[in-house]
């Protein structure tokens, strides 16, 4: 019983088929459990991405960079993501990626559980308190890629320009990633947005977070006997 619970714990190296997951990511047709996972899962993502920012102590890169235009501009973190998120997509067209509903769905959903939920989560507290919220923004990031991603509805609008610049330059999929979070990071903080211990958790945890909820996925698998 340990030894299997303890299987499910070893971070996945790929993302499972459930019994939720769609046939085809281009599908925009899906079954009500697929379209459920994916909306879950993206509000949840936003949730994460809101502790991130309640905390104050520093946000994931691509939120720093809407932080920043939010500061320029006087639109909402949330509205400044979703228009990043179209900026993105627009970048697909050279790169001619194909989006699917979960991405179309991605840049409207997260944006706006960004702003409803930021609100709600911002509240006073002591130091602890905000490393508890960044802390349990990982592992919330982590859950919610578990559902969205599993869905299998198309990847969001910054995945396919990661793989879509993979594709079309050849470079190793972890270079061409650091690679935009770097510059992504960089003009956010020139726009004033927040950098901090919480930037650096986010890219030294989520991932192993998402790879860890990745394999707890496995248990919902069409072929599990759990």
């Amino acid at each position: 019983m340990v030894r299997e619970f303890a299987q499910l714990l070893r971070p996945a190296r790929s993302v499972p088929t459930t019994i939720w997951s769609a046939h085809s990511p281009t599908t925009f047709k899906p079954r009500p459990a697929t379209l459920l996972s994916l909306v879950i899962g993206l509000w949840l993502f936003g949730t994460g991405e809101a502790m991130f920012i309640a905390a104050g102590l520093g946000v994931s890169p691509w939120t720093v960079l809407a932080q920043g235009l939010s500061l320029q501009t006087g639109w909402s973190v949330g509205v400044s993501t979703f228009a990043v998120s179209v900026a993105v997509l627009s970048l697909w067209i050279p790169l001619k990626e194909r989006p699917g509903l979960g991405t179309l769905m991605n840049a409207v959903i997260v944006s706006i559980s960004i702003d409803v939920m930021t609100p709600l989560l911002t509240v006073s507290g002591g130091e602890a308190f905000r490393y508890f919220q960044m802390i349990g923004g990982v592992i919330l990031i982590g859950a919610a890629s578990g559902f969205y991603l599993t869905a299998n509805l198309g990847p969001g609008p910054r995945d396919g320009l990661m793989t879509g610049l993979q594709r079309v330059s050849g470079w190793p999929i972890g270079w061409v990633r650091a690679g935009i979070e770097i510059v992504v990071l960089i003009a956010g903080w020139l726009l004033g947005g927040v950098v901090g211990i919480g930037t650096v958790v986010f890219a030294l945890g989520v991932g192993y977070s998402v790879a860890v909820f990745m394999s707890l996925m496995k248990f919902f698998s069409p072929k599990s006997d759990a």
